[in-house]
């Protein structure tokens, strides 16, 4: 099991951007593999640092940690969310960006980097999804519209005019990096001239300005299983921003939420809803109808018929089973759990009230059991208090 971000960083969930970023460092100086020789103990400890780093001083990727946990981030405990092919120069980007370049590559922040301006992969996205109770019961198509990066179809992703080519930059020839001799240190920094690219664009397309991506919104189709639950995610391969000089696609992620139902409350599979009760049915007993979401088990009428037991008393509940929620990975479904409510009659007529006095003057303790019972116990609880303050009188006149 993954262990908690916030633990592995040794500070509280309320910790702000300042006293986050302080923890890191401290804890950065002390595991980097420079420091420890290179150590695979301390690789792990400094990975695992870095990742939670990474997460929580991101505010998108932190509010969704706080809310789903290790879900939120990166699909389920325990996975990496730097990324797919991504290893350990990333988490040394990671020290650059806290401790500076200069401290950062004095500890072999870009060994074994290569040229930075390979591919890189594209950012993943969030995208919150409300739904209706009936969509997640029955499942759904919808289409929502996701800004996204998209490559520049102008110039191919490229950033030059078509037609042109971007160029090797001169200065760092290629890699996106300079070195310079500083002390004891061989310090390593983003080239100033293209700005870490390795190429130099001299005639920029005039679609994109050069970048080789542009920002636009996308209609896209998405397919809601039958079952699922507020909070539940969804994952689209591909089709987060576009990656970087060739690189892949990063993923979109759908949370869904579920909106407030006028009549239906959810308890796991199950679906809880109130339904009033004439008295006369109550007394009695009968059969009444109750609302139940549409489905291929339902009569097509939206309800399940419902027997009520003679003498139901308001609270009490009918399980109908196979009419509440499907399950989302499974042919399981579960019940509709239908709680009664005894409805008193209103604006009675002089005739209705006389009948009422005649039937209430007709009735014993066997009709009224739970009344008699607590007559009894209303009785010993007087009984009890009287005879207290009878015993307390009986002292102070003694005394």
């Amino acid at each position: 099991m993954a262990r908690d971000y916030y633990e592995i960083l040794g500070v509280e969930r309320t910790i702000d951007a300042a006293g986050l970023k302080s923890a890191y460092r401290k804890l950065a100086m002390i595991h980097h593999p420079d420091r420890n020789g290179g150590s695979e103990e301390s690789m792990a400890k400094f990975k695992e640092i870095s990742e939670a780093y990474t997460v929580l001083s991101d505010d998108q990727k932190r509010a969704a940690y706080d809310r789903f946990g290790h879900a939120g981030v990166n699909g389920g405990g325990g996975g990496n969310p730097f990324g797919q092919g991504q290893g350990f120069s990333d988490l040394n980007d990671i020290f650059s960006q806290v401790f500076g370049d200069a401290f950062g590559d004095a500890f072999g922040g870009r060994q074994g980097r290569g040229q930075q301006g390979g591919p890189r992969r594209g950012s993943d996205l969030r995208y919150d999804l409300e739904i209706s109770l009936e969509q997640a019961y029955r499942g759904a198509e919808v289409q929502i519209d996701v800004p996204a990066t998209l490559t520049c179809e102008t110039c191919e992703g490229s950033g030059a005019k078509p037609g042109t080519k971007p160029v090797t930059c001169t200065t760092c020839n290629g890699a996106g990096r300079v070195r310079q001799a500083n002390g004891f240190f061989q310090v390593e920094r983003t080239c100033p001239r293209c700005h870490g690219a390795g190429q130099m664009i001299a005639d920029p397309c005039t679609t994109c300005h050069g970048h080789g991506q542009v920002r636009k919104t996308r209609t896209l189709n998405l397919k809601i299983p039958a079952g699922v639950d507020d909070g539940s995610r969804i994952r689209l391969t591909g089709e987060g921003d576009a990656g970087q000089r060739g690189g892949p696609r990063g993923d979109l992620y759908v949370f869904l939420s579920v909106t407030p139902h006028d009549l239906f409350e959810r308890d796991n599979l199950d679906l809880l809803v109130t339904v009033p009760v004439p008295m006369t049915v109550a007394a009695l007993g009968g059969e009444i109808d109750a609302p139940c979401l549409v489905s291929d088990a339902c009569d097509g009428k939206c309800k399940a018929a419902v027997q009520v037991p003679a003498g139901a008393q308001t609270g009490k509940t009918v399980r109908i089973k196979g009419k509440g929620m499907p399950h989302l990975n499974g042919r399981a479904r579960g019940d509709l759990v239908v709680e009664l409510f005894v409805e008193t009659p209103t604006d009675l007529t002089p005739r209705q009230k006389e009948l009422l006095q005649e039937l209430a003057l007709s009735f014993g303790e066997a009709q009224n059991p739970r009344n008699s019972s607590f007559a009894g116990k209303a009785k010993r609880f007087w009984a009890d208090i009287l005879g207290s303050q009878d015993a307390d009188g009986s002292k102070e006149n003694a005394a």
